[in-house]
């Protein structure tokens, strides 16, 4: 039976998690491995004593030994890695290295980035000059009668089959500029949100003063044709949207948009403050009362950003802070502390009499206390006061407080139907250069606290002080629900925009806010990353020190099926990423806007945060002018220290490029393809290959990453004829390698399949899905860092584990407009199928294929540089190797003692330790 057994070893081995997989090896590895599991087999049967196996170390060793040789064997021969190193080799006395420059590179970026925002601030300047002008030549006009294009009616049809009113034919054309969504060019149009009366004389006279940007918004985007979404929010409650689109209604019919809410509005609106929020929790205020004032507080929350300062207080018969950690002092109104005030909010209950006087003072010394010290905003101050009535003399507080420079505005919300104590309420007010209004039902908040931010914004109005704001990073469905949904981080660019007529010039009308939409990855893209080696990277940092952009930056997390964004998503500190600088000297640095360096020894993570690599790193950091943001890039020691350049010419290179194995990474900016829409569908490669043989001399492309791009496809070249010979040599291939392939620095990268997709492990691997292992616009491929980190020559092994995908990453480069908070839930069908699948794929493969990876360089003197990493994939259970032979000899009751999932692991690990021609990561 034991005979039996080891003659059929030849024929069998076991492949991952005890399933036999056919070996069918032939050659003269077959004859090797034969006479090695014949040796293993008859020292088995020497080795068992008493029942139990002893096996010396010596003899482990020798396995060991043997199975390092075999496999090493088989990476060199297979990967080609030998002829790669070669013909690097062949080059380095033609090739120049050059020190990366740390500084003058961010500084590079910096000018880039900023020249890229400037022109959007150019754009929102001339959108707001143009609807003050529209406005001053507007005389209003109560019964205007106007047929505007409205959003949510165009193209539809009443049951005759008649244009509803407000409706029409309104062309639509997918656009890939515009996420492939059905756009109109040549005309924007209006959105109204259902609470508001879309033929209000308010309404219409806006829209028809408003008809004027349409020039406005067609010059913008021809001048600068990376423009995206275009708006003119109205204080009256309409948007205008360019381009033109068909708004979706949610499934109750319901479109809740209203632009008033969006943090770009009000930020541009107003300038920072500081607010109190004093609302009284007497027993007065019970049952409806009290939910009405929750509501208030909540949507005065959601008015406030980063830039804002706050803390609320609840009074009734004493006072007490919601949060008691936050006692007597204002804290950021970022979104961890907003969510967190709204969690506090919902657990107030009413109780005694209600003595608004304390309160105020208490309000009162906060707000002086902080502008004294030079906290806070150093800007706008407000006191919130949300009560259903106040009885006291509370006179003298604002003698004592605020009284007779009225530097803190108070604003007060009279709660309820009761009308008794509305003078008294109103007072406060008027006397404080405050708002007051009523509130008594749900319904009323919205609109009525939106009132405080019209108060807030007449000194810019009066002054004219047109300030542009940019705001924090934000998902956000482009304002309207359709089914190119994606995950996209982006930051606006807003504008206020005020009435100049004479006769209210005095009343400061603010009349609403433009603004454009800036993709956080298209800004990325100029700080390409070739240019920073395999583990540099660029992030952006905003003046409050929370993340724009940074490609550790994981905004969602997955449940089940479905995507989240996780509470502070927007509100990530520099801190919690770069969390090496203990003493936060990167982070104070760049919050202050200053330029400078520091070097950092880091640890970082591959394999989703499974392995740890230890780095030194060079920070350089500089202020984007003209913008709250600055831009910080890291360098490598060593990798990222040079970079080589090769010279040949573009007839040669050409020719290597346009090969049937080879692509390049798409992500990446070859080419600028988004400014004509005739270049848009292109892929990159296509894009260079256009432009190389003159068929698109329009294009711009980036000459020093063309140039780096075709030495690599000259060089590797030679690699296409290896593997295919030996793919052609059907009787010497080990059955099991499925796939030679190789990166180099320039994004290049070549295959060569040695099975067909139906035989194929890793049918996902390398695909478009497999974000982890290709060249993306934040991350060289895993296999690339990895193997960067490792000596030269000596091969790394290891398995790709599950869960490899960057859900957020993912989706973000698989769609391109946007989802809110509450839409990131839904998927359409054909998308979650399609993504469902690839989960399925990559779950399916984990652990059944092992990577060999090795580092190829190139030297010039006593600089050395990674040129490029080639390797190759094997199926894990049919790896030809010492295993198969030894789990083929032991795998039987009468000789094993113990248990088998030992065995497997054993002799993996003990080539590890002990080969010196192999590392094994398992």
């Amino acid at each position: 039976m034991q005979i039996a057994a080891a003659a059929g070893m030849n024929r069998w081995g076991l492949g991952n998690a005890g399933n036999a997989c056919k070996s069918g090896r032939s050659g003269p590895h077959r004859g090797r491995l034969m006479i090695l599991m014949w040796i293993i087999f008859f020292s088995s049967l020497c080795l068992m004593v008493d029942g139990q196996m002893k096996i010396p170390p010596e003899t482990v060793q020798q396995w060991a030994v043997s199975f390092g040789k075999d496999i090493a064997a088989l990476s060199t021969r297979y990967s080609g890695a030998k002829l790669l190193q070669k013909k690097y080799k062949d080059v380095e006395s033609v090739v120049k290295m050059e020190e990366v420059d740390g500084e003058e590179l961010v500084n590079k970026f910096a000018e880039e980035m900023e020249g890229m925002l400037g022109r959007k601030m150019k754009s929102v300047k001339r959108l707001a000059e143009a609807a003050e002008d529209a406005d001053l030549y507007h005389e209003f006009n109560e019964t205007l009668e106007f047929d505007y294009y409205n959003s949510l009616l165009v193209n539809m049809v009443d049951e005759d089959g008649n244009p509803l009113s407000l409706g029409g034919e309104f062309p639509l054309e997918e656009n890939e500029h515009f996420n492939k969504l059905p756009v109109n060019t040549q005309l924007s149009n209006i959105q109204v949100p259902t609470n508001v009366y879309n033929r209000d004389p308010d309404i219409l006279n806006g829209a028809y003063m408003s008809e004027a940007l349409n020039d406005v918004f067609i010059d913008n985007f021809q001048k600068d044709p990376t423009l995206t979404w275009q708006y003119f929010g109205s204080s009256t409650g309409f948007f205008r949207l360019y381009p033109g689109i068909q708004w979706i209604p949610d499934e109750n019919g319901v479109v809740t948009f209203d632009c008033r809410n969006r943090n770009w509005y009000i930020q541009a609106a107003t300038s920072p403050k500081d607010v109190v929020i004093v609302v009284d929790v007497s027993g007065s205020m019970k049952g409806l009362r009290l939910t009405i004032a929750k509501h208030t507080i909540n949507t005065i929350l959601d008015t406030l950003g980063e830039n804002d300062f706050v803390n609320i207080i609840a009074y009734s018969d004493y006072i007490r802070y919601v949060e008691p950690c936050f006692k007597g002092t204002l804290v950021q109104a970022d979104l961890d502390n907003r969510e967190h005030f709204k969690l506090l909010v919902e657990g107030l209950h009413v109780k005694g009499e209600g003595k608004v006087k304390k309160a105020m003072k208490e309000s009162f010394k906060i707000l002086n206390e902080a502008a004294a010290l030079g906290q806070g905003s150093l800007c706008n101050q407000a006191i919130m006061l949300i009560t259903d009535g106040a009885m006291e003399d509370f006179q003298d507080v604002f003698e004592e407080f605020n009284w007779p420079e009225r530097r803190v505005r108070v604003f007060t919300y009279l709660i309820g139907r009761e009308m008794t104590f509305a003078d008294n309420v109103k007072w406060i007010a008027c006397n404080n250069k405050g708002y007051y209004t009523h509130i008594s039902t749900l319904a009323d908040v919205q609109e009525n606290v939106m009132e405080y931010l019209h108060v807030l914004s007449r000194p810019m109005v009066i002054n004219h002080d047109h300030d542009i704001i940019w705001t924090e990073a934000y998902m956000d469905s482009v304002l309207f629900n359709t089914q190119a949904q994606s995950l996209l981080l982006m930051t606006s660019v807003a504008m206020p925009v005020f009435s100049k007529k004479q006769e209210t010039l005095s009343h400061g009308i603010l009349l609403g806010v433009v603004g454009t939409d800036v993709a956080l990855r298209e800004l990325m893209r100029l700080a390409p990353r070739y240019k920073l080696g395999v583990h540099g990277y660029a992030y952006l940092l905003t003046n409050n020190g929370y993340i724009l952009s940074h490609p550790d930056l994981r905004p969602l997390y997955k449940e089940g099926k479905k995507l989240k964004p996780k509470p502070n998503y927007n509100s990530v500190d520099l801190a919690e990423v770069e969390w090496e600088d203990t003493e936060e000297k990167l982070r104070t640095a760049m919050v202050k806007g200053e330029t400078g360096t520091l070097s950092l020894d880091v640890r970082t993570t591959v394999d989703k945060g499974r392995r740890v690599m230890f780095l030194k790193n060079d920070y350089f950091y500089t202020i984007i002018n003209e913008t709250p943001f600055s831009l910080g890039i890291v360098l490598t020691r060593g990798h990222g220290e040079y970079i080589f350049i090769g010279n040949v010419s573009v007839e040669e290179g050409l020719h290597d490029l346009m090969a049937p194995d080879l692509t390049i990474a798409n992500e990446w900016t070859y080419c600028e393809t988004d400014i004509d829409p005739a270049h848009r569908k292109l892929t990159q490669l296509q894009a260079v290959i256009g432009y190389l043989t003159g068929k698109e001399p329009e294009l711009e492309c980036d000459e020093e990453l063309l140039q780096q791009t075709l030495f690599d496809a000259v060089v590797t070249a030679p690699m296409e004829a290896y593997w295919t010979t030996l793919m052609l040599n059907t009787s010497g291939m080990v059955e099991g390698v499925e796939t030679a392939f190789l990166g180099t620095r320039s994004g290049l990268m070549r295959f060569q399949w040695y099975t067909g997709m139906e035989k194929r492990v890793g049918k996902s691997f390398l695909t478009s899905t497999d974000k982890e292992n290709m060249f993306t616009l934040d991350h060289f491929p895993e296999w690339y860092r990895r193997a960067a980190e490792y000596p030269a020559g000596q091969f790394l092994y290891y398995l790709p584990r599950q869960d490899t995908r960057d859900v957020f990453r993912d989706y973000e480069a698989e769609y391109s407009t946007t989802l809110s908070a509450e839409e990131v839930e839904h998927e359409t069908e054909e998308g979650g199928r399609k993504r469902r699948k690839a989960e399925e794929e990559v779950e399916e493969e984990a652990g059944r294929i092992v990577i060999s990876t090795t580092a190829v360089t190139l030297t010039v003197g006593a600089k050395t540089a990674i040129a490029g990493a080639p390797l190759f994939r094997s199926c894990q259970g049919c790896l030809p190797s010492l295993r198969s032979a030894f789990l083929s000899v032991f795998l039987f009751p009468s000789l094993l003692a113990f248990p088998c999932h030992i065995i497997l692991v054993l002799i993996p690990l003990l080539s590890c330790f002990l080969s010196t021609s192999v590392s094994c990561h398992i």
